[in-house]
């Protein structure tokens, strides 16, 4: 079958993984890739596959109601996977107004012109994902289900939770079909080394020191980002309109813990001593609002589509700090802004 699809924010860490395998799985697709190219957008991402027949990139923001109208025309798609977002907590705190932007007036954007475009909706799918921070946080017991209420914390989580709330709206209220999926914290290759894991790698590599929040007891699940991908896949091709499926890696760490894992990994692969790399940390004072624990109960979508990790973390996080070794040159023209003005210059 032939289908025309418009990834939002494919240049990005999971759009990227998600476009690489939609482009490779599905020859006949045309895949669409609309990205602003913010700091965090970066086509190197897509290097190995920028040259294949049926991917096409648009450079464009969301925000644009003229831009997506015009792709909306010129391509007539079937679909919308939609991952074009604002998602750093810490921005968020210090920037909510362009969190409000992207990921509310962006979404919106988004919803207003399938509308206008899809006629009776027959064939077409917006597929919009999201993060487990909309459900807040939770105390040492428990997990997030599909119908845990939604209690967000952050200006970040409260723009992802909003934009979620509109797409539901707009199922019930225009017949939109829709799927929504919320994932827990992702981690794997091509990440902005702003997140923790390639921060503290790199870190780790210049020996400069690892900066924990808190006591370091904050708990996550972590879904390897290769993980991610295939669930969108399964997901948009084989979910049910109107639902919510929680992807998560069924792996919850403390900071902490997790933090000296990747210490001893980083020491074997450098050929240090057992214990350099944990002299690094050092904690530091609290951020404002910092949920304590998310983990999500993947349940549904592991009986109701046969999804599930295809890697323990220990082997998954092993892989991230292998592939970050063997990328200086990504991490350091992410880390310079070299490639951002590369790209920003050959797409105006």
């Amino acid at each position: 079958m032939q289908k025309t699809l418009l990834i939002t924010g494919g240049a990005g860490f999971i759009g990227s993984h998600v476009v690489r395998l939609f482009l490779k799985k599905y020859p006949k697709y045309k895949i669409v890739n609309l990205d602003k190219l913010t700091y965090a957008g970066n086509l190197e991402n897509l290097s190995d596959v920028e040259d294949y027949n049926n991917y096409v990139f648009e450079r464009g923001d969301i925000v644009d109601k003229k831009c997506v109208q015009s792709l909306f025309k010129k391509y007539n798609f079937d679909g919308v996977i939609h991952l074009a977002a604002e998602s750093h907590v810490d921005r968020s705190i210090s920037n909510p107004m362009e969190f409000i932007m992207t990921n509310v007036v962006g979404t919106l954007n988004l919803l207003n012109v399938s509308k206008e475009n899809w006629g009776n909706f027959e064939g077409k799918l917006f597929y919009h994902v999201s993060t487990d921070e909309v459900y807040g946080s939770l105390g040492p017991e428990g997990l997030f289900t599909e119908s845990t209420p939604y209690d967000p914390q952050s200006p970040y989580s409260s723009s992802k939770a909003s934009s979620d709330h509109f797409v539901r709206a707009y199922g019930n209220t225009y017949g939109l079909p829709f799927i929504i999926s919320n994932c827990s914290n992702n981690y794997g290759p091509n990440q902005f080394p702003e997140k923790l894991l390639p921060l503290f790698i790199n870190n780790i590599i210049n020996n400069k020191e690892l900066p924990v929040y808190g006591d370091g007891l904050y708990t996550r699940d972590w879904l390897y980002v290769v993980d991610h991908a295939r669930a969108i896949d399964l997901i948009f091709h084989e979910g049910k309109n109107t639902e919510t499926y929680n992807i998560g890696g069924f792996n919850e760490w403390t900071n902490i813990d997790l933090i000296r894992l990747m210490c001893r990994q980083m020491d074997e692969v450098l050929g240090n001593d057992n214990g350099h790399a944990e002299q690094l940390i050092t904690y530091v004072k609290d951020r404002p609002g910092h949920d304590k624990r998310y983990a999500i109960d993947a349940t549904k979508l592991k009986n109701d589509l046969g999804w599930s990790p295809s890697l323990q973390f220990e082997e998954g996080l092993y892989k991230t700090i292998q592939w970050y070794m063997n990328n200086q040159k990504w991490m350091d023209n992410v880390t310079s802004g070299d490639y951002q003005n590369y790209y920003l210059q050959q797409y105006g």
